[in-house]
């Protein structure tokens, strides 16, 4: 999904627009699995009760408010969240109804780096730490394809047309 033009400047562009790493969505979604089967299982044990029908609507609200609150809005919350890369700027929002939102102009952004740990190198992911003219670095966490985010976000810095990635420049074996 592109990021809506009408809030770009005058000849700005997108270069990246990503979405937290799908690693945030593990956990909300093992929640809920476990509340619809430990709600079902527990539905059908409630059933030979003599209030079973009391029973069934509490475990209903229980279930739903479960999955409400630890599934449906960790998911809002990262559709709603946006890392966006411009030609002139980098753009951070997030929130559904507290919206919050942040920006670095390229020529602020004093150094760029990444952080990911063995897991995050598996899942293709980590932080990415932009330093500027602010008191201390700011961390974007759960960046997918840090290291390629990172390059180009370097690259859009620097603004060398030089340094532009050319797929006719890679070897035979995938190495630029």
């Amino acid at each position: 999904m592109a990021y809506p033009d009408d809030l770009l400047s005058t000849g700005e562009h997108v270069v990246i627009h990503q979405h937290p790493h799908w690693k945030t969505l593990v956990v909300p979604v093992l929640v809920l699995v476990v509340a619809v089967g430990g709600g079902g299982y527990l539905a059908v044990r409630a059933a030979d009760l003599s209030w079973a029908s009391v029973a069934w609507a509490v475990l209903a609200a229980v279930v739903l408010v479960l999955v409400v609150w630890l599934t449906l809005a960790p998911v809002i919350r990262w559709r709603t969240t946006h890392f966006i890369v411009t030609s002139e700027r980098v753009m951070y929002r997030i929130g559904v109804f507290k919206r919050t939102g942040l920006d670095i102009p390229l020529g602020r952004i004093d150094s760029v780096r990444f952080e990911h740990s063995l897991a995050d190198r598996l899942l293709g992911c980590g932080t990415l730490i932009i330093e500027s003219a602010s008191d201390e670095p700011l961390e974007f966490d759960d960046i997918g394809r840090v290291e390629k985010v990172h390059s180009m976000l370097y690259r859009e810095i620097n603004d060398n047309p030089a340094d532009d990635h050319r797929p006719e420049d890679r070897v035979a074996d995938g190495r630029a």
